[in-house]
């Protein structure tokens, strides 16, 4: 363990719960926006190390208490004037508690008094506003221009000694800012204990392997930062007994329960795993493994993966991948590609540009990070794709060029394979495509956007029928799915002849774009019902009113004639030529 003197600055985003719960994708890319542009630059220019993130908050070590002040002021001060004309309900606002002392540095986690007095000094600080322990205090004052209010001896939570505090004063009047309500502070994440695995061996020797099992889940889980594990000295009061696990739950504040239990015998072990919600103390997963004894840490990764997977509401295409990917130099990096996927997921013209701006900014913050060139080739794919761009030819060639870079990182990323799948469909190289799309699925075949593109490719190449089953089941896979996955599943349909069907799957799109309104004008055009066809067939015109039926053609990868013809001859008999 190294110990070493350091300043340690804690943030924490106020009111996180409330702003999800009313604009989950707002939220994040406004938090993320914060971060690249104000938040993470901040903290480099005051040479400060970001030691770890969750979803609304943040540790950062300084050298210097001078460097750590600053640093906070000017992200409230700066925040201040970016939320002036914001409604105070949708506000993105922040609390910070700065330390200094000594702290543990292990394993790239810092650990501490040093850090708990921060994180409890945060906790105190109102929204907007930088609190500082009386240690901070002595350095800073007199050395920056800043003005502090004694806050005297702050009896903290946990910690049995007060600590003296002193508020820092910023550019805004001390009553614009407003003490957060305590529902407020509350983190909101899915809560998990792991109870000790069970040993069934029949051999008490065992029991180690049992507790070490439990304990290296319980040390990855820790790892993911969008989850709240209950510690291991909470859990582990359990071992050996009959649990309800209602009670479990609310007595550890735990809204998931994962149980199970180990058999060995010779080399051979089979590890049982199941996952419960404490509320309902329904089984939400189970699963088992018999496995050889060297593949243990294969059986770790994949109940820990499966667990996560589970999860309500924690689908994020990041979090699914193999634990195995590598990972970013630069947390603010992998902060960028997560905003610029909610942004090209909107599907629109504009959000194309900012995710392109935002995955450009990644890259720079991280050359070398393999899955931002992949999806700076999705992106820009997606530009090409839609015409979103005034030379199609550069912008496709961009494309190709981010996802083989992308590759030569990273040959074991998902999405590289993924991408290389749709550039080969592009081309109409359905056979190259296959290739790279069962690579895709055999690094994550749970990743939903690589479940729909088999989806789409089965479609193309005549088998739409399967298609329309693999487009479904990445919908369940992702229960948030983004809205053109219906537009994937409506053209399954239609080159199924189910037309009714189709005309459902497309009319649960918020808009339709000029290629999904030919589609539905195929749709009724084919069932007889010739105004809808013509309606539909003008607003394909009105988007492009010299287009033809070769140009929408164009767009399109069927390998079979006869799908071709089908379409063709739908667009024909509703107007278009």
């Amino acid at each position: 363990m190294d110990r070493r003197l350091a300043t340690v600055l804690a943030a924490d985003m106020v009111g996180y719960s409330r702003l999800m719960e009313n604009d989950e994708q707002g939220t994040l890319a406004r938090l993320r926006t914060h971060r690249i542009e104000l938040i993470d630059p901040a903290i480099d220019k005051n040479r400060g190390t970001i030691i770890k993130t969750t979803g609304d908050g943040m540790l950062v070590e300084f050298s210097s208490a001078s460097d750590a002040v600053t640093c906070a002021v000017e992200v409230q001060n700066r925040m201040l004037r970016r939320n002036a004309d914001v409604p105070r309900d949708q506000r993105i606002q922040f609390r910070i508690g700065i330390n200094l002392d000594e702290i543990i540095f292990e394993d790239g986690d810092i650990f501490g008094s040093g850090v708990n007095i921060a994180a409890r000094l945060e906790q105190s600080a109102r929204a907007g506003g930088v609190v500082i322990s009386g240690t901070v205090h002595d350095q800073v004052s007199g050395r920056l221009d800043f003005q502090y209010q004694d806050l005297g001896n702050l009896e903290l939570k946990n910690l049995s000694q007060p600590v003296h505090a002193y508020r820092v004063e910023l550019d805004g009047p001390s009553d614009d800012v407003e003490p957060i309500e305590e529902a407020d502070t509350k983190v909101v994440k899915p809560s998990i204990a792991v109870l000790p695995f069970a040993n069934m061996s029949g051999d008490t020797e065992q029991e180690f392997f049992a507790d070490g099992l439990t304990e290296d889940l319980l040390t990855e889980l820790s790892r993911r930062h969008e989850l709240f594990v209950i510690s291991r000295n909470s859990s582990f009061v359990y071992k050996g007994q009959a649990v309800n696990v209602r009670e479990v739950g609310e007595k550890l504040g735990a809204q998931y329960i994962v149980e199970g239990s180990v058999r060995k015998a010779g080399n051979r072990v089979r590890v049982t795993v199941q996952l419960i919600d404490s509320d309902s103390d329904g089984h939400v997963w189970a699963e088992k493994y018999d496995r050889d004894l060297d593949d243990i840490f294969a059986i770790q990764d994949e109940v820990i993966s499966a667990v996560v997977a589970t999860l309500p509401g924690r689908i994020e295409a990041s979090q699914q991948e193999g634990l195995t990917r590598k990972t970013p130099s630069s947390f603010a990096a992998y902060e960028c590609v997560l905003a610029a996927k909610v942004l090209h997921h909107r599907s629109t013209r504009q959000a194309n540009v900012e995710a392109t701006e935002m995955i450009d900014r990644a890259i720079k913050l991280d050359p070398d990070y393999a899955h931002a060139h992949a999806w700076s080739g999705c992106i820009r794919g997606q530009a090409w794709g839609y015409g979103w761009c005034d030379d199609r030819e550069t912008m496709l060639a961009e494309c190709e060029e981010a996802i083989l870079k992308a590759a030569s990182l990273d040959d074991n990323d998902a999405d590289v394979h993924r991408l290389m799948a749709a550039v080969e469909i592009l081309r109409n190289n359905l056979g190259r495509a296959r290739y790279h799309q069962e690579r895709a699925l055999s690094l994550n075949p749970n990743y939903d956007l690589v479940v729909v593109q088999m989806g789409e490719l089965l479609t193309w190449s005549g088998r739409p029928e399967e298609g329309a089953e693999w487009i479904q089941k990445a919908m369940r896979l992702n229960p948030h799915h983004p809205a053109r996955f219906w537009s994937h599943l409506g053209k399954a349909r239609f080159c199924a002849r189910n037309y009714h069907q189709a005309l459902d799957d497309f009319g649960r799109l918020p808009s339709l774009d000029m290629v999904q309104n030919a589609y539905v004008a195929a749709c009724h055009a084919w069932l007889g019902n010739d105004a809808e066809a013509r309606e539909h067939a003008e607003a394909v015109e009105a988007v492009q009113p010299d287009i033809s039926i070769e140009d929408i053609v164009a767009t399109l990868h069927y390998s079979k004639e006869d799908d071709l013809y089908h379409f063709v001859r739908g667009l024909e008999k509703a107007g278009l030529s």
